[in-house]
């Protein structure tokens, strides 16, 4: 159905457009009955694929990464879809409008995008309310991560305190959290992975998030472009910070490999890419 109908539909629009319209039809769709008759025909049920992780009990190792639905609007129709947890975000301390468009590129030769969205996203105090109040009473159907950024707007030295407060907020909502500094889309973002700006950065984050949420567990999100001794220091930092995994890996700022003609890369200009190539 998606190859032979969805996908010519929504290849027809830009890509932005679709992004927006495919969260639009998911958030419709979860007040209607449409997400329990689709639930039991996606599940996973083969028990071979279960995992347990971090006190948590994932269906299958098939999750949906952060970037899709940036601010937690759809999350129980992603999950009734068959995915095992649903990544949201990246969300940052500030509502912020993120890059101006175009944004968001499709290199179908490739099976791939460049997108450079600049964490566009309601901000965290707006996403807490709205989890808040649908899941009072009941956790979403599928374990929840929330991806955290740093607000364009804040500087780097004050980028402990933006991660903090994005903490306090959501921490106790999500069943693990993620601490992103590897979008290249952000300036300067990616100068957190140093060993040096790491460290104190993931030192506190889990000081915070042990506030709210005691052991809750906490993932960093790392850049396909670091050197093998930049993974190494990275994880090094993890393990002595007290974190619980790294997620492997943002998107790309290299463009070698690509069957999209070089000329026509070129004029899209800055941004991370993704798919295929990444693999």
């Amino acid at each position: 159905m998606y190859r032979w109908l969805l996908k010519p539909l929504l290849f027809r629009l830009q890509p932005e457009t679709a992004h927006e319209l495919t969260i639009r039809l998911a958030r419709w769709t979860m007040p209607t009955p449409v997400c329990a008759l689709v639930r039991p025909l996606r599940a996973a049920r083969d028990p071979r694929l279960a995992r347990r992780l971090w006190n948590l009990d994932f269906a299958s190792p098939i999750g949906l990464a952060a970037g899709l639905d940036k601010n937690g609007v759809a999350i129980d129709a992603f999950a009734a879809l068959g995915f095992s947890h649903v990544e949201i975000g990246t969300i940052t301390g500030q509502a912020q409008p993120g890059n101006p468009r175009p944004r968001l590129f499709r290199l179908p030769a490739d099976r791939a995008v460049i997108n450079r969205m600049g964490f566009n996203n309601r901000g965290a105090d707006e996403v807490a309310r709205r989890l808040a109040r649908r899941y009072r009473d009941r956790r979403p159907r599928c374990v929840l991560g929330i991806n955290l950024g740093k607000s364009k707007v804040v500087d780097l030295g004050a980028a402990l305190s933006d991660y903090e407060s994005s903490v306090r907020l959501l921490g106790a909502l999500a069943d693990y959290v993620v601490v992103n500094v590897s979008s290249p889309n952000t300036p300067g973002l990616r100068d957190l992975q140093g060993e040096a700006q790491l460290r104190p950065l993931l030192v506190g984050v889990r000081a915070a998030l042990d506030q709210v949420a005691p052991g809750k567990p906490l993932l960093v999100k790392i850049a396909p472009d670091l050197a093998d001794d930049g993974i190494d220091a990275a994880v090094d930092v993890a393990l002595e910070s007290r974190c619980d995994g790294l997620i492997a890996t943002n998107t790309t700022i290299a463009r070698t490999g690509l069957t999209t003609a070089a000329d026509d890369v070129a004029a899209i200009g800055a941004g991370g890419l993704s798919g295929e190539p990444l693999r």
